[in-house]
């Protein structure tokens, strides 16, 4: 039975280029998801966008002299042109910044206020002597209270992850200007938390499925009790907050109010599909299943106030909204040992590598160093080991002896195989069998793992090629000859299907050398066995081989 899958990817912020980071956080494994549901049938809505109001966009709007807009404008086309060469599938990529998005804010804002989950207080803030206004929580930098870290932001530490209020930090300064900011008080809208925590805690226990550390953390926060937080800042920048009763300076915060984007997305791909109703389907349908993709630094949002914010919504007019099924939050990819930064400008920025790799390759090495279960190091000398000894010589040789040696012997075409041994059904139920493992570890979101067991069923078929040796028997039998690579070549038609979601470009290059004219998502998630005699176009290599070379040019390039 098919099934419907809604898909939220991390909002990032349009102050930077993507970096990968946050490919392998939460695009990439997103993506995979996507693509194997797609592969299976399933109907699937996946969006994201830029997140246009954070204040890291302020920060490098004026450090460069540019306006907020200016700054959004670029990266948001940066991020297109960057997802689009990586094969990120997204059925919308939009932006905080649309007039749709700003009224489902409002409309979510007034109906939890509504409902008494969002009311005024007053806060004690950090505000700049020398600037003349209050300091949002990135302007404001210091030493972290809770691990002594001494380049901690104001809403988080990057070192320990700890989230805190921009006045808790010590000896907190100004990140432009350097001043040491004084407290003052502030009228503030706050939301209700601390009304929901046993609600949320009751929700989170039950989801046994969710990865260890993000049911750990999320619990970790409930047992202490939530504390109502405030959603509304002393701001020029973000959407107006929709009452008549603070003063024009006051503006929703970003933390409230991008997370509202996986619905208003929704709702905006509702409407360019001619049915504005439709995004109900993957909202409010309780047989709907809903993925969150996102790093681990965004976990709280995405576990405790989103959804709270969403069970208040939905309990007004009695149509409850999905809460997020699964929440496979990764940990970092790291440079160095180091967190990628935008900010810090530490990173490996996806446009500088458009036009020196293929994306695939890249593709392949984040997903067999995902960081799901801790964190990861990306270096270049890895990647191009992993690149030339798995990608290339492992799954990449295997595809091109077989069909180069069929294409060349068997007039370009799927050889008659006569009567199959036990040996060559044995390699093809390993690999319909292995096509079921791969199929539950992804829909676990297990893509490490995935990967893995792609990669070993390639192993297996290479050792099948070898002991068979096709190249051996074609000048005294032929038909042995054919056998072998009639069932490698089938065995390839079914690894084709496991790898296509990690590596869509060169699996379908593949499909189109074996022969087939369809889209590779009309085989299904299923080994076919290809027709004999079915002409095959004559093939070229999957993979290019990177010289040693490569990595330390890259790391040069890196260090500068």
């Amino acid at each position: 039975m098919n099934e419907t899958i809604f898909i939220g990817v991390a909002w990032p912020y349009a102050n930077g280029h993507l970096h990968q980071g946050q490919m392998v956080g939460s695009f990439l494994p997103a993506d995979v998801f996507a693509r194997f549901h797609r592969q299976r049938g399933d109907r699937v809505l996946m969006v994201s966008g830029s997140d246009q109001h954070g204040t890291p966009v302020t920060v490098r709007a004026e450090q460069e002299g540019r306006t907020p807009q200016e700054v959004v404008d670029e990266y948001h086309q940066s991020f297109l042109r960057s997802l689009d060469w990586l094969g990120i599938t997204m059925d919308l990529f939009t932006t905080t910044g649309t007039e749709n998005h700003r009224n489902v804010v409002h409309e979510i804002f007034l109906r939890l206020r509504e409902n008494g989950d969002i009311y005024k207080d007053t806060m004690v803030l950090p505000y700049c002597p020398k600037d003349e206004r209050f300091l949002p929580d990135r302007y404001v930098e210091g030493t972290c209270p809770n691990c002594g870290y001494e380049e901690a932001r104001g809403d988080e530490c990057e070192n320990c992850h700890h989230s805190m209020d921009a006045i808790d930090l010590i000896d907190a300064r100004c990140k432009l200007c350097g001043t040491t900011p004084e407290p003052r008080e502030s009228e503030h809208y706050f939301l209700r938390l601390s009304a929901y925590n046993e609600r949320l805690k009751d929700w989170v226990s039950k989801q046994e499925h969710w990865r260890p550390y993000v049911s750990s953390f999320t619990l970790g926060f409930l047992n202490e009790g939530l504390k109502d937080r405030a959603i509304t800042r002393d701001l020029e920048w973000g959407h107006p907050v929709p009452t008549d009763d603070m003063g024009p300076e006051k503006r929703i915060y970003v933390w409230f109010e991008n997370v509202i984007g996986y619905l208003s997305a929704a709702k905006e791909w509702a409407q360019q599909q001619g049915d504005p109703e439709v995004w109900r389907e993957f909202w409010q349908d309780p047989e709907c299943r809903s993925y969150y993709f996102l790093g681990k630094d965004n976990i709280f949002f995405h576990t405790m106030s989103w959804p709270m914010s969403l069970m208040s919504y939905g309990d007004t007019d009695g149509k409850p909204m999905n809460l997020a099924y699964d929440v496979p939050a990764n940990h970092f990819n790291n440079l160095g040992g180091r967190k990628a930064s935008t900010s810090r400008n530490q990173a490996i920025w996806i446009n500088d590598l458009i036009d020196r790799y293929d994306p695939d390759q890249l593709r392949y090495y984040l997903c067999a160093t995902m960081p799901e279960t801790s964190d990861s190091d990306f270096t270049w000398k890895d990647f191009v080991a992993r690149n030339n000894n798995e990608l290339v010589a492992t799954w990449g040789n295997l595809v091109h002896r077989a069909l180069t040696l069929t294409y060349r012997n068997f007039d370009g075409k799927v050889p008659e195989p006569g009567d199959l041994d036990e040996r060559c059904e044995r390699l093809l139920k390993d690999i319909e069998d292995g096509l079921t493992v791969v199929d539950e570890q992804i829909g676990l979101c297990h893509f490490r793992s995935g990967l893995s067991t792609a990669l070993s069923l390639a192993q297996e078929t290479n050792r099948f090629l070898d002991e068979t040796a096709p190249w051996k028997a074609l000048p005294d039998d032929r038909p042995s000859a054919a056998r072998s690579l009639y069932t490698t070549i089938c065995a390839i038609n079914g690894l084709k299907i496991a790898f296509s979601p990690y590596l869509p470009f060169s699996t379908q290059r593949l499909h189109a050398y074996l022969g087939f004219d369809t889209p590779i998502a009309d085989d299904g998630w299923r080994l076919v066995r290809p027709a004999p005699g079915q002409e095959l176009r004559e093939p070229q290599p999957l993979f290019v081989k990177l010289e040693p070379e490569v990595a330390e040019q890259e790391e040069v390039r890196l260090a500068s």
